[in-house]
């Protein structure tokens, strides 16, 4: 079989075939998850209505005009309230056009992203083994490897800098209009203020503030080094202060304690990486003054708007932390009893609360294997983006010292935050695994 396949594409290697059957056999893998659960679910006919049009819309985009398509799939990527979110069809039809077309080659990528993201695919089979919820652990199955196959295929495009500006530029769009939205919802009762807020917390057009947060920091933390180290974004300074402005400010109104923590490692690696760089006393000083910057201007927005008593609320350990923790812990107690974990989507089934914890659930519902793996891919990004911040090296033009302190700052919130399936996540990702196949090449 894999000969026929091969016959058909003259002398495309064996190894990208099985690349590519291995893909197709995974978004099949999703389409089947997601069909299976609308089965189960059954829709309004408004949203199948809106679904068909999203995909006939993104079809069309994707077979004449692809850039756009990426263009538009990454600014969606502001609103994920539900899933499969906009964003998931526009870049689920951009894959199948890719693997269609050739667009998506493995060649492109380094053999160790492929590995290891494979092998923590492997142990998510493994583990249905000893699911109790199957309906659960298909749909949790099916999006988990949709957000790796995304980030193999989103690494495999980003080959020159006119990709990576268009994806850099939407991201950051989107990220700071929807910050801006958000943060202006909670101080104007504007006509529909009360999509983008949740109990006095900015949450964008997520379903939870805690997702919100964190997916502005990495385009606060770019927008940070295209100020300093001008690459990709030909905007005024001004504007990118502005932005980076708005930006720190969405991620202070979302009252996440994780996104807090997740911004502050980011801008501190910045500065670290800054510092070891040539010119480092002036860009590490430029860094640290529009940090100081922010943090007044920040002040200035709380003081206004009358939010300091709840963000010092927000600021303590909170009543349900307790019952977290304890959860997260149990996670041991059934890698133990579960050697190859309880299955996709079952933390909740055991525990009757959420992971909070990527980490938490990887050792729970794939065992010992599977987080070991997902520990590494993990480890081995951090590496590879330390590796290019080092040796101050970009993606393309992405800045090579924001994408170590996003990557960081990510790792950190997973201890507190389940962030597997979000899909920011895994754009960083994407970038930094490009930017690493880059290198290697050379």
């Amino acid at each position: 079989m894999v000969e026929a396949v091969a016959s058909r594409r003259p002398g495309l290697p064996v190894a990208e075939t099985m690349g590519l059957l291995a893909g197709a056999i995974g978004l099949g893998a999703f389409a089947a998850a997601l069909s299976y659960l609308l089965y189960r679910h059954p829709p309004s006919l408004l949203i199948i209505a809106g679904f068909a049009f999203v995909m006939l819309g993104s079809l069309a985009l994707a077979i004449f005009a692809y850039d756009t398509a990426v263009a538009v799939g990454v600014l969606l990527l502001a609103a994920v309230r539900f899933q499969p979110a906009p964003t998931d069809v526009v870049f689920a039809v951009l894959m199948m056009v890719a693997f269609a077309t050739g667009r998506f080659s493995l060649r492109r990528l380094t053999p160790g992203t492929v590995l290891l993201a494979g092998a923590f695919l492997a142990f998510n089979l493994v583990s249905m083994i000893d699911v109790v919820d199957t309906l659960r652990a298909v749909q949790f199955l099916g999006i988990t490897i949709y957000v790796l196959i995304f980030a193999l295929w989103l690494a495999s495009t980003v080959t020159e800098s006119s990709i990576a500006r268009r994806i850099t530029r939407w991201y950051v769009i989107g990220a700071a209009g929807s910050a801006f939205l958000s943060s202006l919802a909670l101080i104007v009762p504007f006509p529909g203020h009360d999509l983008f807020t949740r109990i006095g917390r900015a949450e964008g057009l997520f379903k939870d503030p805690n997702v919100f947060g964190p997916f502005l920091v990495p385009a606060a933390l770019i927008v940070l080094e295209e100020i300093l180290t001008p690459r990709l974004l030909s905007w005024r300074r001004s504007t990118k202060v502005l932005a980076f402005l708005v930006l720190t400010l969405g991620v202070l109104f979302s009252y996440s304690r994780a996104a807090w923590l997740n911004l502050a490692a980011g801008l501190a690696v910045m500065v670290v990486v800054f510092s070891f760089r040539r010119g480092a006393g002036k860009q590490a000083a430029r860094a640290v003054a529009l940090v100081l910057v922010a943090c007044v201007a920040l002040g200035a927005v709380v003081s206004f708007t009358g939010s300091l008593s709840f963000l010092e609320q927000r600021a303590k350990v909170q009543s349900y932390d307790d019952s977290r923790f304890g959860a997260q812990s149990e996670s041991i107690k059934w890698a133990e009893r579960h050697p190859f974990g309880i299955g996709p989507g079952q933390f909740e089934r055991y525990a009757h609360i959420s992971a909070h914890s990527m980490y938490a659930r990887g050792l729970a519902e794939e065992g010992i294997p599977g987080f070991l793996s997902l520990l590494v891919l993990m480890l081995a990004t951090l590496y590879w983006a330390g590796r290019n911040a080092i040796l101050g090296r970009d993606t393309y033009g992405v800045g090579s010292a924001a994408l170590l302190g996003a990557w960081v700052g990510a790792l950190l919130n997973g201890f507190f935050v389940d962030t597997l399936h979000w899909r920011h996540l895994w754009l960083l990702a994407a970038l930094i695994w490009a930017g690493s196949a880059r290198r290697s090449a050379r």
